[in-house]
């Protein structure tokens, strides 16, 4: 599984992107529980933050894969 963060994500993480391997299926709390393990600072980010997977939004019942490529979108403004 690839997970891209994005913007003030990136900068909370210190990286782009990381590599992980759940040993099974993960819902939404599952994965949110594992990178913020990794970086805590995602804590603060999480209730406005959407997932994609595989470059489509996620919703509440999403279950994520080994194989997918998760993207951390923080909110966007803009004119």
């Amino acid at each position: 599984m690839r997970v891209l963060f994005f913007a003030q994500i990136k900068d909370a993480t210190g990286c782009d992107s990381i590599d992980l391997a759940p040993p099974s299926l993960l819902n939404g709390e599952q994965l949110w529980k594992i990178l913020i393990g990794k970086f805590p600072a995602l804590a603060n980010h999480q209730k406005n933050v959407r997932i994609a997977r595989n470059w489509e939004y996620a919703d509440s019942k999403t279950v994520y894969a080994d194989e997918d490529e998760i993207a951390l979108i923080p909110p966007v403004s803009g004119g």
